[in-house]
């Protein structure tokens, strides 16, 4: 039976208020953000990427975060991360009562140096006093690493290289690493031997799953995790954003998408479909485009 070890209940982690808006070209309001936060905390997403604390000039997208964060309106039990590039951000994440940070790296050299100006040795030496003063302030801590399975510069990463960055995250106190096909290319053979590195030096309670949609292949590899018992997925309602340094990179997996696929297949979420499409619509109006997700445009 194709779900017969899949997990019975899966996190999602919404990324759509961060890792979506960061890449679109419209920059919204803060009380257009702030709501979307609030329409998707309302469907029961209890875990919802609220911004970034990045530089302006490279993500103007994300420039108004700590008036994001002051307007909308916070639901109990939901955890509204910020992420967070280095000591500044954190002090601003901080500042401004952030619950939980993320922060980020690659598997690859290149791509790493081109995002942030730093080797991936570089970028740890830089994420360690930032993990530690997080976790030393009673903020949780969740990982990011990019590139997992073919970089938009090098092409393909090996695995090995991605099994030693998560473990590298972990050992700093990251509760959580996801893993990111950030350009959409990985397929369900190049995300399975991957996974199978990663497993090799982390449990699957550690790991997330964030792949994006480039060529239509990211429903099929989040298969490949639930098979190996991995239950967090990130997602982006409406098929939002891609990434800024990724040059050809797809929007991230559509939220409504991966909802639909998993309460088909007896997956809980605790989320409301219904409720996520209604919501991707709104977004992508404000947005001036229409929905993405094939849900989104099918539901009825």
């Amino acid at each position: 039976m194709l779900t017969a070890n899949w997990p019975k209940a899966v996190k999602i982690v919404e990324v759509g208020p961060r890792d979506g808006l960061q890449n679109e070209k419209t920059t919204l309001s803060t009380e257009v953000k702030a709501k979307l936060i609030e329409l998707l905390a309302d469907a029961g997403t209890k875990v919802v990427e609220a911004g970034a604390f990045v530089s302006p000039k490279w993500v103007p997208q994300m420039a108004d975060t700590a008036q994001v964060l002051a307007a909308m309106d916070k639901r109990k039990g939901v955890t509204y991360p910020v992420l967070v590039p280095n000591e500044k951000g954190l002090e601003l994440a901080i500042a401004n009562d952030a619950d939980e940070i993320a922060v980020f790296t690659a598997a690859s050299n290149t791509f790493n140096q081109k995002n942030t100006n730093a080797t991936i040795d570089e970028s740890f030496e830089r994420l360690a006093p930032v993990m530690e003063r997080a976790i030393a302030h009673g903020l949780r801590v969740r990982g990011y690493v990019s590139c997992v399975a073919s970089c938009p510069f090098e092409g393909e990463i090996d695995p090995a290289v991605v099994a030693s960055v998560t473990r590298r995250l972990l050992d700093l106190g990251a509760y959580e690493v996801s893993l990111g096909d950030t350009i959409g290319v990985g397929t369900p053979v190049k995300i399975e031997r991957m996974l199978d590195a990663v497993l090799a030096v982390a449990s699957a309670d550690e790991l997330a799953m964030h792949f994006h949609d480039t060529y239509g292949q990211a429903l099929a590899n989040i298969m490949v995790g639930l098979n190996k018992g991995i239950a967090v997925i990130d997602s982006s309602v409406g098929g939002l954003g891609g990434c800024p340094y990724a040059p050809g990179a797809g929007g991230n997996v559509a939220t409504e998408d991966v909802l639909y696929m998993l309460h088909g297949c007896g997956v809980s979420t605790g989320i409301d479909l219904a409720k996520t499409v209604d919501t991707a619509r709104w977004i992508s109006n404000q947005l001036g485009r229409d929905v993405a997700s094939r849900v989104g445009r099918a539901w009825k």
